[in-house]
C-alpha cells in the first residue's frame, strides 16, 4: 500500500500579517510548520501556490484592510489556494469565505489543525476542473474556543515572539477581541521555558513575550505571570526580554520590582490605558482608575529611572465629550510616558458600547487623534533627547539592502548605524547615543 503524496510538498507561499505582535507571532509559527511540510516561501515577485492571509478586526479600519489584503493577493497569485485565518475570519466566517478568490477560512479553534485542513482542500480542489475556489469556512462558536495553540518565532526578523498567552475574559464595552479569540487560556511554564531554550539554541537574542492579556497568565494551568517571568529569566543564551504589553491593574509592584532587578527583562514597558478620564474609563468597562494608572508609572520609574513606557489610547469612544476628552488630554499630557500608540473608536456589531449614547463625530475623532499623534511626538523625542551623550546595550538587526543598519537599546531607542555591518547582526554592543537622524526617528550611533 502506498502512502499518499503530501499535497504541500515542493509548493510555494506567500504570507500576509495584519494587526498585532500575537496575529505575527502566529503565522512565523505556522510558516516554520509548512517548511516542515515541504513548503517553501515564495520569493518578491515569484508566483506562489499558497497563500496566507491572518486578518485582525479590532476596528472597521482593520477588516476593510483585510478585504483589500485579500483581493489584492489574489489579484496577484489568481491560481494559488486562498487561506485566511486571525480574527477578522473567526468573526465573519461566512462573509470572509464569500470573497472572491478565497478558499478557506479557519476559525481560532481550528488553527492547531490547519496543517491537515488545508491539505484536505488542496486535494479536494485538485478533484474540482471548474477552476473555482471552495470558499468553505471551518469555525466554532466563541464559547467552544478552547484550544492553546503555541507559537514561537521570529520570521524573518531578529527578535523571537513567544506567545504565552491567548484570549480575554475583560469584555470591554468596545472590544470584539474576546469573541474573536475566546476566553483567557495559555500554554505552561515548563512549556514555555523549554520553547525559549530551543529559541536560544537557534541564536535567539532577544524574545517579546505576546499574548492577547498577557497578565491574566496562568487561567488555565493554575499559575500566574510572576512565576512564568522568574523561570525565563532563568533560560541561558535569552539575553533580553519585553513584555509587548500588559493592562495596568495586572502590573503588579511584584512584577514591576521584579522586571527591575531582573537579569534579562528590558526597562520597556507597553500598558494599555485607553482614557485618561475615569468617566470613560467606566464606559468602556475598564478595571482600572487613572489614579491607578499614573501610580503604575510612577513605581516604574522609581525602580527603573530610564525606563520606556509606550501606551495605547483610544479617541472618540462614545460617551466622550469635548470636557471629558479635555480632562482625558491633561491627564496623558501630565504623566511621565515616552510614546503613545493613538486609535480611533471604531464601532463594532455586538459590542455593549452602541448603547451608550453621544457619539463623537468623525471629524471630532479625526481632530482629537491629530492632537494626541502630535502630543506623542512630543514625548518620544523628548525622551530621545535626554539619552543623547549616554551608553547604551544595542541589539543590532539585519538591514534592507542599500538602508542604513538600525537596533534598539534595552529601553528600546531606535539607534541607526550609517554603515551596514554583518558581523553585528544579532549581536549586542555598547553604544554611545548621537544626534538625531534627520528625520528624527532614530538616534545615530556615534563614535
Amino acid at each position: 500500500m502506498t502512502t499518499p503524496r503530501n499535497p504541500l510538498l515542493g509548493l510555494k507561499a506567500t504570507f500576509r500579517t495584519l494587526g498585532c505582535k500575537l496575529n505575527f507571532a502566529e503565522t512565523s509559527a505556522l510558516a516554520d510548520r509548512l517548511k516542515a511540510e515541504g513548503v517553501s516561501e515564495a520569493a518578491p515577485g515569484e508566483t506562489a501556490d499558497l497563500c496566507v492571509v491572518n486578518t485582525c478586526s479590532v476596528t472597521e479600519t482593520a477588516d476593510s484592510k483585510c478585504r483589500q489584503t485579500i483581493r489584492h493577493i489574489v489579484r496577484e497569485h489568481p491560481s494559488a489556494f486562498v487561506v485566511v485565518m486571525g480574527c477578522y475570519a473567526q468573526l465573519k466566517p461566512d462573509e470572509v469565505a464569500r470573497l472572491e478568490g478565497v478558499d478557506l477560512v479557519v476559525g481560532t479553534e481550528q488553527k492547531a489543525r490547519i496543517i491537515d485542513l488545508v491539505k484536505q482542500g488542496l486535494l479536494k480542489r485538485q478533484t474540482m476542473d471548474d477552476g473555482h475556489n471552495l470558499h468553505e469556512a471551518v469555525a466554532t462558536p466563541m464559547r467552544d474556543i478552547r484550544t492553546f495553540v503555541p507559537s514561537c518565532s521570529r520570521g524573518n526578523r531578529t527578535r523571537y515572539f513567544l506567545k504565552v498567552q491567548d484570549g480575554c475574559n475583560y469584555f470591554c464595552t468596545y472590544c470584539t477581541i474576546p469573541a474573536a479569540r475566546g476566553r483567557s487560556r495559555n500554554g505552561s511554564i515548563a512549556m514555555l521555558a523549554d520553547q525559549a531554550r530551543r529559541a536560544a539554541d537557534a541564536g535567539a537574542k532577544e524574545i517579546v513575550l505576546t499574548g492577547v492579556n498577557i497578565g491574566d497568565y496562568g487561567r488555565s494551568t493554575g499559575e500566574d505571570l510572576l512565576s512564568l517571568l522568574r523561570e525565563l529569566d532563568t533560560v541561558e543564551g535569552i539575553e533580553r526580554y519585553r513584555i509587548s504589553s500588559i493592562e495596568p491593574n495586572l502590573l503588579t509592584e511584584p512584577i514591576i520590582e521584579f522586571c527591575a532587578q531582573s537579569r534579562a527583562f528590558m526597562p520597556h514597558f507597553h500598558i494599555p490605558l485607553q482614557c485618561g478620564n475615569d468617566e470613560v474609563l467606566r464606559l468602556m468597562r475598564r478595571r482600572y482608575t487613572t489614579e491607578l494608572f499614573a501610580s503604575r508609572v510612577e513605581r516604574i520609574h522609581a525602580l527603573m529611572p530610564d525606563a520606556f513606557i509606550g501606551v495605547d489610547v483610544i479617541v472618540g469612544m462614545r460617551g466622550e465629550t469635548d470636557s471629558l476628552f479635555e480632562q482625558a488630554y491633561a491627564f496623558i499630557k501630565g504623566l511621565d510616558v515616552s510614546q503613545l500608540h493613538v486609535f480611533n473608536y471604531s464601532e463594532r456589531p455586538g459590542t455593549k458600547a452602541l448603547q451608550i449614547p453621544h457619539k463623537v463625530s468623525p471629524a471630532e475623532r479625526q481632530s482629537r487623534s491629530r492632537r494626541l499623534i502630535e502630543l506623542s511626538e512630543r514625548k518620544r523625542l523628548a525622551f530621545y533627547r535626554r539619552h543623547i551623550g549616554q551608553t547604551r546595550p544595542v541589539l543590532w538587526e539585519q538591514s534592507a539592502i542599500g538602508a542604513p543598519m538600525h537596533g534598539f537599546t534595552d529601553n528600546y531607542i531606535r539607534i541607526e548605524l550609517p554603515e551596514a555591518r554583518t558581523d553585528l547582526d544579532n549581536q549586542i554592543s555598547m553604544v554611545r547615543l548621537g544626534s538625531l537622524t534627520p528625520d528624527q526617528q532614530s538616534l545615530i550611533a556615534a563614535e
